[in-house]
């Protein structure tokens, strides 16, 4: 086995980044898949089981580690309310919409397992949160692959676009982020 290979540490990856609900790492997983390096079916699996994996361990951690963790959410208060509000507002559709939402896909959970929701229900409902979530993003990167390709071939040629690309995505989330956590 060769262990300096995409093929080897793909997986790895996929399986790390997507516990901690990673999009990106399941959207390059699909244009690997794409391009031969990866098998689709496996990162698909891979991906999901690891995600589902992650998400039941910060309800763990919410139900059962309460004490423990909450030094580490004092400074994000606002997104906890905001989450317990998605959760209250939508309720087990919560649990399918935070899988793509960044800056609360963590405190979901968390606040559903502060909220004493079941823990049984959760798992069952994550199952299938988790399976939308990693197919939607894995096959929409898998389809999309030849113009993610090609984009970042441009960029490859063009540098100075880069930047300019992150930047905006960065400051857009984070305005965002900031516009839906302030009081109104």
């Amino acid at each position: 086995m060769d262990f300096s290979s995409l093929e080897t540490w793909g997986y790895f990856a996929v399986a790390f980044f997507a516990f901690g609900g990673s999009l990106f790492i399941v959207a390059a997983a699909g244009v690997f898949a794409y391009m031969g390096k990866m098998d689709l079916v496996t990162v698909l699996v891979v991906a999901t089981v690891s995600n589902y994996l992650g998400d039941m361990f910060l309800f763990y951690l919410g139900r059962y580690q309460k004490k423990e963790i909450q030094p580490y959410f004092a400074k994000h208060k606002r997104k906890i309310a905001l989450a317990t509000l998605i959760m209250r507002k939508y309720g087990i559709w919560a649990i399918f919409i935070q899988k793509f939402l960044y800056g609360i896909k963590t405190l979901v959970p968390l606040s559903m397992a502060l909220s004493k929701y079941d823990f049984k229900k959760f798992g069952f409902y994550n199952i299938f949160a988790s399976i939308i979530f990693v197919c939607t993003i894995g096959l929409s990167a898998y389809y999309s692959s030849e113009g993610i390709i090609s984009m970042f071939s441009y960029i490859k040629e063009n540098p100075w676009i880069a930047p300019v690309i992150l930047f905006s995505i960065v400051g857009s989330v984070w305005y965002l982020m900031e516009y839906m956590t302030k009081k109104r």
